[in-house]
C-alpha cells in the first residue's frame, strides 16, 4: 500500500512538473511572438484593360477564379434626358426589354433559352441611365451576348407584358399614400425640384394606354439603345482575343444615333424655408429637412471635407453627431441621419431625416438644428475627423470585392467625365481633411435656419402652436399631391 501510494505521488509530481514545464515552454514561446515584424499591407487594385470597338469605349477585367463572364451594358438615356410625355415608356423601357419578348422569341422563349443555358440577367435604370448584364458559364457566353444583343435590338413590346407592367405601376401609385416614408420622400423631392425630372413621381395621368403604346416604345427606344450613348464591361474568365470577335458582333448590331440626347436639366431648387406638413394618422412622423447647396462632385479639396463632414454630422452611423443626439442622448428616434448630396452638374441637396412618435416631433427638429449649428459656430474635435477618415481608409479595399463592382464604378466614371483614376484620387483627397477645413465647408455651405422641414404626421399630436416655433406651416392636403 504505502508503495502504491508513493508511485502515485510520483507520478501526479511528475504531471505537475511536466504541466509547469509546458507552461514555462508556452511563456518562453510568446515573448519572441510579440518581437515579429510583419511588413506592411500592400494592395494592388486590379488593372482594367481598356479597348475601343467602333467607338464604342469597352473595359475588360480578366478574372479567373471560376469559369464564368459576365457582359456589361451602359446605355445614356434615363427618364431625366426626356419630357414628361414619355416618363412612363422610357420608365418602363428595361423591364419591357427583359420580359416583353423580341422579334423573332415570344417572352415566354426567352425565359427557356436564358433556364436552358443558365444565363442570369439583369437590366435596371436611373435618371439618366440603363443598364443592362447577362451571365453565363464560359462555354454559354457567346450564346449570352447573342442574346442580350437580340433583347437589346429587337424588342417585341409584347403588348400583355406591357399591361403588366402599367397595372403594376397603377397599384404602385394607388398605395403610394399608404407608406408615410415613401410619401414624405416623394411629396419632399417634388416640393423641392417641382416639374423637374428629380421631382416627377408616377401617376395616373402618365398611364394612359397610349403613353405605352407600341410606337411610343419603338421610338424612346431608337433614341436610347444606339451606339453613341453605349459603353461595354466584359468581366470574367476571357481575354480580349476570346471575346473581341464577340463585341464587334453586338457593336455592330446597334446603330448609331440618329438624334443627340440632351443634356439633364439644371433643376431650380426651391428655396422656402419654413414646415411644410402633410396630415397622417401614424404612429411614426416622418421628418424630411434639406436646403440646396452649390457644391459639385469634383477632384476640389471642397468636396472631400464635405464628405467627411457629412459623415461626422449624420452619415457615419453611431459616431455621428445627430444619431447620438437623437438616440442616445435624448431617446427620440431609433435612428436619423444627415444627407448631402453633391451631384456633378447641377446643386444639392444638405439636410437630415428621421422619424419619430409626433409628441417628439418639434423637440427632434430642433435638436437636429442645433446639432448642425454646432458644426457651423466651431470645428469638429480631430478625433471625429480621424474617425470618419479611418472608416474611409480602412473600408477602401471592399471597393474591389468583385469584378463587376469595379467595372460598373469604371463605366460610371466614363460617362460621367471623371478621371479613370478618381478612385484613388478621393482616397487621397479625404486623407488631406483637416477638422478645420470641414468648419470651412460647413460654415459655406450650412444654413440650418434656411432648412424646408416636410413632416407627414399628425398635427394634433406634434402641438400646432409647437410646429409654429419652427417657422411659417404650410399645410399639404392630399389633393394637393402631383
Amino acid at each position: 500500500m504505502i508503495h502504491r501510494v508513493i508511485c502515485t505521488f510520483t507520478f501526479v509530481l511528475g504531471m505537475m512538473l511536466t504541466a509547469q514545464s509546458a507552461s514555462a515552454q508556452v511563456l518562453v514561446r510568446q515573448h519572441p511572438a510579440e518581437e515579429i515584424g510583419f511588413p506592411d499591407l500592400e494592395f494592388e487594385p486590379p488593372t482594367v484593360e481598356e479597348h475601343e470597338v467602333e467607338g464604342v469605349t469597352v473595359l475588360l477585367l480578366e478574372d479567373h477564379t471560376l469559369p464564368l463572364a459576365t457582359i456589361y451594358v451602359r446605355l445614356n438615356g434615363g427618364y431625366g434626358l426626356f419630357s414628361r410625355d414619355v416618363y412612363a415608356a422610357v420608365s418602363a423601357l428595361p423591364s419591357l426589354i427583359r420580359f416583353g419578348g423580341t422579334e423573332s422569341l415570344a417572352p415566354d422563349s426567352v425565359d427557356k433559352v436564358l433556364e436552358y443555358y443558365a444565363i442570369q440577367t439583369s437590366f435596371g435604370s436611373g435618371g439618366d441611365v440603363i443598364t443592362a448584364t447577362a451571365n453565363a458559364l464560359v462555354q454559354h457566353f457567346p450564346t449570352a451576348i447573342d442574346l442580350l444583343g437580340t433583347l437589346l435590338t429587337e424588342p417585341a413590346f409584347d403588348s400583355n407584358e406591357v399591361e403588366v407592367w402599367r397595372g403594376r405601376q397603377i397599384e404602385s401609385v394607388l398605395r403610394r399614400a399608404d407608406d408615410p416614408v415613401r410619401l414624405a420622400y416623394s411629396e419632399f423631392n417634388h416640393l423641392l425640384y417641382g416639374d423637374h425630372s428629380i421631382g416627377w413621381e408616377m401617376n395616373a395621368a402618365d398611364l394612359e394606354p397610349g403613353d405605352l403604346s407600341r410606337e411610343q416604345l419603338l421610338e424612346v427606344h431608337s433614341r436610347i439603345v444606339c451606339r453613341d450613348n453605349l459603353i461595354l464591361g466584359l468581366a470574367g474568365d476571357v481575354n480580349w482575343p476570346e471575346v473581341e470577335h464577340l463585341v464587334e458582333g453586338l457593336v455592330d448590331r446597334i446603330k448609331p444615333c440618329s438624334v443627340s440626347l440632351p443634356e439633364s436639366p439644371i433643376p431650380t431648387i426651391r428655396d422656402e424655408p419654413g414646415i411644410y406638413l402633410i396630415e397622417k394618422n401614424v404612429e411614426q412622423s416622418v421628418i424630411v429637412m434639406a436646403h440646396a447647396t452649390n457644391l459639385n462632385l469634383s477632384d476640389d479639396p471642397a468636396y472631400f471635407s464635405a464628405t467627411i463632414g457629412n459623415s461626422i454630422l449624420g452619415a457615419g452611423g453611431f459616431s455621428s453627431r445627430i444619431l447620438s443626439r437623437i438616440r442616445t442622448q435624448e431617446g427620440f428616434a431609433y435612428s436619423a441621419a444627415s444627407l448631402w448630396t453633391i451631384p456633378r452638374r447641377y446643386p444639392g441637396l444638405l439636410g437630415a431625416v428621421t422619424s419619430t412618435r409626433p409628441e417628439n416631433a418639434v423637440p427632434a427638429i430642433k435638436a437636429i438644428l442645433e446639432t448642425m449649428q454646432g458644426l457651423v459656430d466651431s470645428p469638429p474635435q480631430p478625433s471625429e475627423v480621424t474617425t470618419a477618415v479611418d472608416a474611409v481608409l480602412n473600408g477602401f479595399v471592399f471597393n474591389f470585392e468583385t469584378s463587376g463592382q469595379i467595372l460598373s464604378r469604371m463605366m460610371f466614371y466614363l460617362s460621367a467625365d471623371l478621371p479613370r483614376d478618381w478612385l484613388e484620387r478621393y482616397l487621397a483627397g479625404v486623407q488631406a481633411v483637416s477638422a478645420n477645413s470641414v468648419h470651412h465647408a460647413f460654415s459655406e455651405h450650412m444654413q440650418p435656419e434656411e432648412m424646408m422641414v416636410l413632416i407627414v404626421g399628425d398635427s394634433e399630436r406634434m402641438g400646432q402652436e409647437l410646429l409654429a416655433t419652427l417657422g411659417p406651416v404650410t399645410i399639404m392636403r392630399e389633393k394637393d399631391f402631383h
